[in-house]
């Protein structure tokens, strides 16, 4: 039975077991294929909630490029009536998929199923058509091929996911961790999300707009060890008012020079940064300890209990007290 899904995304009946088909093919590469299943099909993560179906792309044992065999127990005509269908890699960019996965692919999209392609899994989705007219991303080393073979996509190359009507896709390996908690998000709801990270001891949910790491990693300058610990300090001084000048002066260097030596290294603008940071921060605070929500906003650096509720359900989609709630009774 296929799910429904409200205007917000979620899943319309959370009781129902979402079956999820991951595609497996010969010379898949093990961890991207590996990702949704441990997400979706471990105890541990949401495997109490779906069914996770490994569709093979052809007959018989598929032998993953590490060696791994892998018995698909379905095939395509099972991925075409999958409430979720995960296209974890694919080949090379100009190894076309089959026709037959392509059409198994459009009538899933028709039946109303959630299709996500990670990594150069876009690329599959893109030959179905099913990118046509709508946002997705891919690894950034291909932005240009993938740009120029399929100019009716609008591509969004920096970006680590993104997620349009039902149509998501994902940036490079480690980015599939971001998709995937973005997927079980959308169909679990944010606090059981937030506990499937903990469980599975994920690094802190990312948002979609986050930018994939393209340049080269932070080189070990003197500047740079500066920079770290100063970032040190201000995590351990969270409560304390930090700007992008202030900052700047501490470094010696100008506000503009330093905003751009912050966005190539992580990403994200410093402001994003630092909200991301107490965010975290505070939402440990909220599982870990009995203090109040208002004492909590202060520790944290938000100054205002309005502003820190305002920014803590736009980033969650809860509120404080119902984060608090939620991890009490998974506890």
């Amino acid at each position: 039975m296929a799910v429904t899904w409200t205007a917000s995304g979620q899943a319309d009946d959370i009781q129902k077991r979402v079956s999820i088909a991951v595609l497996a093919f010969e010379g898949v590469r093990p961890f991207q294929f590996s990702l949704p299943c441990e997400f979706f099909g471990a105890e541990h993560g949401a495997g109490a909630r779906t069914e996770l179906r490994i569709c093979g792309l052809s007959d018989g044992p598929l032998r993953s490029a590490a060696g791994i065999v892998i018995n698909a127990d379905h095939g395509l005509d099972e991925l075409a009536r999958a409430d979720v269908v995960i296209i974890p890699s694919w080949h090379l960019p100009h190894q076309r998929p089959p026709y037959r996965l392509l059409n198994a692919l459009r009538t899933a999209r028709t039946n109303g199923a959630i299709l996500v392609g990670l990594c150069l899994g876009a690329y599959v989705l893109a030959e179905a058509g099913l990118l046509d007219g709508r946002r997705a991303t891919t690894h950034w080393a291909f932005a240009d091929d993938f740009r120029e073979r399929f100019p009716k996509v609008e591509l969004a190359e920096t970006q680590l996911y993104v997620d349009d009507d039902n149509l998501l896709t994902s940036a490079g390996v480690a980015a599939g961790i971001d998709c995937c908690l973005h997927l079980a998000k959308r169909l679990f709801g944010a606090q059981f999300a937030n506990h499937v990270a903990r469980n599975m001891v994920a690094a802190p949910h990312r948002a979609g707009g986050q930018m994939q790491y393209i340049d080269r990693p932070m080189p070990a300058t003197n500047r740079d060890s500066r920079l770290r610990d100063v970032l040190f300090e201000i995590v351990r001084t969270i409560d304390e008012k930090h700007s992008i000048d202030s900052v700047a002066n501490r470094l010696g260097m100008s506000r503009r020079n330093f905003t751009r030596l912050f966005v190539q290294t992580f990403g994200v603008s410093f402001f994003d940064w630092l909200t991301d940071m107490r965010l975290a921060l505070a939402a440990r605070a909220l599982e870990a300890t009995s203090r109040s929500v208002e004492q909590i906003a202060l520790e944290t650096g938000f100054g205002s209990v309005v502003t820190f509720r305002s920014r803590f359900s736009a980033r969650y989609g809860v509120s404080p007290s119902s984060w608090r709630k939620a991890y009490l009774r998974q506890s």
